[in-house]
């Protein structure tokens, strides 16, 4: 019965695990995609004398979302460990039969 409960446990883990990885990888996605729009724009912008002052503040833009992109990782690997931690916390509350 009690490995029967641990691999409930495990799969529901990998499961959980699964969704909060693919949010993450997608919201990782959306920010590489809008970074690689701004710097395009930014770059064209550098073409004209008239609007390299807009192309830099879209370069500045663009820097700022490339330090977004470790955070997105950083909170990933947090709340994967406070899931691990949650389900570790459970099994041990299950009752032991």
């Amino acid at each position: 019965m009690k490995l029967q409960f641990d691999n409930e446990l495990d799969l529901n883990l990998r499961n959980v695990q699964l969704r909060i990885t693919s949010f993450y990888k997608f919201l990782y996605q959306i920010n590489d995609l809008i970074l690689g729009i701004i710097f395009l724009i930014g770059s064209f912008l550098f073409f004209s004398e008239s609007t390299t002052f807009y192309g830099t503040i879209l370069f500045v833009i663009g820097s700022v979302q490339m330090l977004i992109r470790p955070v997105i990782s950083i909170v990933h690997d947090i709340h994967i460990s406070k899931v691990k931690q949650q389900m570790d916390n459970d099994r041990k509350k299950a009752p032991r039969t």
